[in-house]
């Protein structure tokens, strides 16, 4: 049986979703309660949080890029569990103009389709009854979705908390808790988002910080009393066509931003996943059938890879007779140099000619929609997939073979777009600034 749910949503970005997510987490896991997580949207660091404070692996489910059957399908695995947590991304309602696979990519969507009662986390600093008038909004806004309750953020007193509930109380909200200002539970960010779960020293004492917290100011039993929207059994459908039967994955610091689900689909497929890391010096397993670098930080870390002889020549002799294929960072190290923020230029692998830049920054975001002209491992030539872009690199020169027509959620043309080139061995390697999430058009 698949157990009842809740979205922890807010109305935008930064309002504490993370905080008060990885504090229920932990805190139920504490008091013997197993959770099943799970992370609306393209966001690929939060599900390591979320693994690592329920003891679960997380996965991704979004809307614009999966059909609901792969919805479904990861949310299957779920049996076992006793209550599933879905952390939303941005506000509640955010999603792309046009609809996707199965909707526009907003946490709503998700909530909707599976049933699930939100749990609207507000930032109250600065406000005091007309907080309820936000939360009422959110409650009328659509009629599929249903408001579980509030919980109140960064409340600077016991007088302020009294203003607010009188607010809440006008409106029928319920107030399922009351977090007071702390700036201690906050966790450390960087350009892109949060720092990933594997750089985090302190992890276990900030999830232990954060569940006591949470168990502290808010009411646990009538929060999970909430959840709504279990249903009978679904088999997880995790199975994805895998890039080869053995895959040697690079996986670190720099290395890290890969879809759980696609791991996880790859394996139920029968596929070998077989981890090296670039940082220790570390060659791909001569025996893969592929090597796949993911997207991650290695501006950060430009230095040791340029300087890692073992992994670089590794790398060379593998593409001369396998295919290679590289997502943002990923691509970014298969190219000729990166620069970094301080304009120094390191050396990378030389697979690609591309050249990138961090000294001149420029934002890229969104989804993205790919046809392929070329086959990449796990794909034809012709097929059509979807994923998501997120960086700040500039391209100072990408001139090799264009891989794929992309273009965004709304149809248009993006000028990025992937490239590849062939060995005199037989190899192929190919690289995207985009993060694949799913086939499909």
């Amino acid at each position: 049986m698949i157990p009842p749910g809740l979205m922890i949503s807010a109305p935008a970005s930064g309002t504490g979703k993370t905080t008060l997510m990885l504090g229920l987490l932990a805190a139920f896991r504490a008091k013997g309660v197993e959770v099943q997580p799970f992370k609306s949207g393209p966001d690929y660091i939060d599900p390591a949080f979320h693994t690592a404070a329920s003891g679960r692996a997380s996965y991704n489910i979004d809307s614009w890029s999966m059909e609901a059957a792969r919805i479904d399908g990861l949310v299957g695995n779920a049996q076992g569990a006793d209550l599933i947590l879905a952390e939303g991304s941005m506000g509640l309602f955010d999603g792309v103009a046009i609809q996707g696979a199965s909707g526009n990519g907003a946490s709503a969507d998700i909530a909707a389709n599976m049933g699930w009662p939100v749990v609207l986390v507000l930032d109250v600093s600065g406000a005091a009854q007309s907080v309820a008038a936000t939360a009422l909004g959110f409650k009328m806004m659509r009629p599929d979705v249903t408001l579980a309750g509030v919980v109140l953020n960064r409340v600077a007193s016991p007088r302020h908390e009294a203003l607010v509930r009188v607010g809440m109380e006008q409106a029928g909200i319920k107030v399922l808790g009351v977090l007071p200002r702390r700036s201690e539970v906050t966790l450390p960010e960087r350009h892109l988002g949060l720092v990933q779960a594997g750089e985090q020293e302190n992890l276990a004492e900030v999830l232990a910080d954060a569940a006591s917290f949470v168990a502290e100011h808010v009411d646990m039993d009538a929060l999970r009393a909430a959840a709504e929207g279990a249903r009978a059994n679904i088999a997880p459908a995790l199975k994805i066509t895998p890039p080869g039967q053995r895959i040697a994955l690079a996986q670190d610091n720099a290395f890290a931003f890969v879809y759980p689900h696609l791991l996880a689909g790859w394996r139920a497929a029968g596929a070998e996943v077989i981890p090296f890391s670039p940082l220790r010096d570390e060659a791909p397993d001569s025996s893969a059938d592929i090597c796949w670098l993911p997207g991650g930080y290695p501006e950060l870390h430009a230095g040791t890879l340029a300087a890692a002889e073992t992994f670089r020549s590794g790398m060379r002799t593998f593409a001369e007779t396998n295919p290679v294929h590289g997502e943002c960072g990923g691509y970014m190290a298969l190219g000729a140099g990166l620069v970094d923020k301080e304009g120094n230029r390191h050396e990378m692998l030389g697979l690609l000619g591309l050249e990138t830049s961090f000294a001149k920054r420029k934002f890229h975001l969104g989804y993205r929609r790919a046809t392929l002209n070329a086959a990449i491992p796990g794909a034809g030539s012709g097929a059509q997939l979807r994923g998501h872009e997120f960086h700040y690199a500039t391209i100072l020169q990408e001139p090799d073979t264009p891989l794929a027509k992309i273009t965004d959620s709304n149809g248009l043309t993006v000028p990025e777009t992937g490239t590849y080139r062939r060995t005199a061995g037989g190899g192929q390697v190919s690289g995207t600034f985009f993060h694949l999430i799913a086939e499909g058009a």
